[in-house]
């Protein structure tokens, strides 16, 4: 199996397990005298199976993508290392800048004028650039995820 094929599989057991999770809630209580729609006890055994699988798959998982050597000698664990970091670092450039860039409205001449503290076209380089390095660590991570075997 594909690396890509496991993570689909994960995704798709996590989807089950939060959708199992919402049928045990909705068969929690019942009018006394009544049934529930669904037994809890067997979707009870049904998330212990999911589980157990899911935490098969992610193991194998995690030590495919340790194990696993780009050209440049790292591990694909810590490419997605730099994934999540540089997702992270761009949604708050980006929220910054939004802050940054926004135009205050004054009424009349009397009122304090607002400025922005940075140079928010200089600051939009830099966002566009981790914009760059982000789509190429993604494409990179994308492409080893279709070619790794599982281990």
């Amino acid at each position: 199996m594909k690396l890509a094929n496991a993570l689909a599989q994960r995704s798709e057991l996590q989807t089950r397990i939060n959708q199992l999770r919402i049928r045990l809630n909705n068969n929690a209580l019942v009018q006394e005298g009544e049934t529930p729609a669904e037994d809890p006890k067997e979707l009870l055994k049904e998330l212990d199976k999911d589980y157990k699988t899911l935490e098969s798959l992610i193991g194998r998982i995690n030590r495919t993508n340790n194990e696993t050597k780009l050209d440049s000698g790292e591990t694909l664990t810590e490419l997605l290392a730099r994934r999540d970091c540089l997702t992270g670092k761009l949604e708050i450039m980006r929220q910054f800048l939004d802050h940054a860039s926004a135009r205050v409205q004054r009424h009349s001449v009397s009122e304090i004028k607002i400025v922005s503290t940075v140079d928010v076209r200089s600051l939009q380089k830099q966002v566009d650039k981790l914009c760059a390095q982000l789509r190429q660590v993604d494409e990179t991570i994308q492409e080893k995820n279709w070619t790794t075997e599982l281990l």
